[in-house]
């Protein structure tokens, strides 16, 4: 696995003789929309300067430059069952049953090399940052590893080498369901009961500005409801994220068992709060809608995942009626692509309602570039004292040529990404990834060996 991860692992670029590195931006997203001509000075990874209609000079990063986006939920290891889960015409159980298989098989080391390669896969595609619900935190049969957090390390360490920032939401799983304890492979994603996570998380202490280390409560089904107060008491001034009625069946057994709701739980027991991400939100009443609105709660949509596992779709704009901040993941990998999550969720809105115009075009970058929601506060908007993450998509490609810039973001995928700066560093120049040199065999080497 890798070495040591450091500061060196996003850090800024050298420049000109007084630090500033100079870009020209073609077209650039600024916080009130796209604008042509635009300067962008960045020194020590920071954007330091921000000058629309500016006269050509420095690096020209030509097409339509954004904020980095923010994969607000990932599992890494998902990455592997792409294409694989479509026999029997792709039921649940065939994807749950080669899943598990995939957890059984996987060691830090197995693990750093797979995230490794997916992250760089993302940055390839926009993102600058990754939230990682990490619940894979044991070895087989539950057994520790020397280093309790070994794989918590192996991510980290991937992160920094694919040259993208991490919020390690280490998460809280205990059960198999209510009233079950783990069994088989979920042995490795448990630590007891909350007290046992949170010692082994506060123990986690990585290096590095490119990491965060987050919380992260599995669900209701899987955190009972008498540790949820404890898991919400940790995870106090980080980020908090919980999948939330992603299945109908969820709420059915919540009901029964508590008589109220998963959001009404979640409430009940101080899980719901502005540094909170409530994760696909798919099957909520309009008290829960309400209840997470108040509470200034995030929600997380995932909908190439949502629509992959046929969960249904979620109500994003409801739920933007109501105060619910909105951003954006790629969870299982069905599709890494930043361009095609902030278009579904116009998209599966339209099929929805079966009117257009759900949402604005900026409402959607808005929730591609929300990195907040995994605790970069400073990343999203290319403005002066921002971080400097930066992605340029071409607006000549088959896919962009002839759209408008402000109607770009519903025409680019990833395949129209040309370069991506992470804190002011090149991470991707002319399509290719400046760090991991074989992206895709890699990929296909380690799940040729896990699977």
């Amino acid at each position: 696995m890798s070495g040591a991860v450091g500061v060196s692992g996003i850090g800024g670029v050298s420049g000109s003789a007084d630090g500033v590195t100079e870009y020209w931006c073609e077209y650039a997203w600024l916080p009130g929309g796209p604008a042509e001509g635009v300067g962008v000075d960045v020194a020590g990874g920071a954007i330091v300067a921000v000058e629309p209609g500016r006269a050509r000079r420095g690096t020209t990063l030509r097409g339509l430059t954004l904020p980095g986006m923010a994969n607000a939920h990932s599992h890494a290891f998902h990455r592997a069952l792409r294409g694989r889960t479509h026999g029997d015409r792709g039921t649940f159980w065939t994807w749950r049953e080669l899943m598990y298989r995939l957890a059984e098989r996987l060691d830090p080391d197995a693990y750093y090399r797979l995230a490794r390669a997916v992250y760089a896969e993302m940055v390839l595609a926009g993102y600058t940052s990754v939230g990682e619900f990490h619940y894979l935190h044991h070895g087989p049969r539950g057994r520790r590893y020397d280093d309790p957090n070994a794989m918590s390390a192996a991510l980290v360490a991937a992160a920094a080498d694919a040259g993208i920032r991490i919020c390690l939401l280490d998460t809280c799983y205990l059960s198999g369901g209510p009233d079950k304890p783990l069994e088989g492979v979920q042995l490795r994603f448990g630590d007891g009961d909350a007290d046992g996570w949170a010692s082994r998380v506060g123990a986690f202490r990585p290096e590095g500005d490119h990491v965060v280390v987050g919380t992260a409560a599995h669900s209701v089904r899987a955190v009972p409801a008498t540790e949820l107060s404890a898991v919400a008491e940790w995870a106090t001034g980080r980020p908090l994220h919980v999948h939330l009625s992603e299945q109908r069946g969820e709420n059915e057994d919540c009901l029964r068992v508590h008589g109220v709701t998963p959001t009404a739980l979640l409430a009940r027991h101080g899980v719901l709060a502005e540094r909170t991400t409530v994760v696909h939100a798919t099957h909520l009443t309009d008290d829960d809608m309400s209840t997470l609105g108040a509470s200034r709660t995030r929600a997380c949509f995932c909908p190439t995942t949502e629509r992959d596992l046929g969960d249904g779709i979620g109500p994003a704009s409801a739920l933007a009626a109501a105060g619910v901040r909105l951003c954006l993941g790629s969870d299982s990998h069905a599709v890494i692509d930043a361009f095609e999550e902030a278009r579904a969720l116009e998209l599966n809105e339209r099929l929805a309602a079966e009117a257009r115009g759900r949402f604005a075009v900026d409402d959607l970058v808005a929730a591609a570039t929300d990195h907040a929601a995994i605790g970069f506060d400073d990343v999203g908007r290319i403005e002066p004292g921002g971080q400097a993450d930066l992605v340029t998509v071409r607006l000549d490609s088959v896919r962009t040529a002839g759209a408008a810039p402000g109607g770009a973001p519903l025409a680019a995928t990833g395949a129209d990404v040309t370069d991506v700066l992470v804190a002011g560093r090149p991470v991707v120049s002319d399509g290719v990834h400046t760090r991991v040199e074989h992206p895709a065999a890699d990929l296909a080497a380690e799940i040729g060996r896990l699977l």
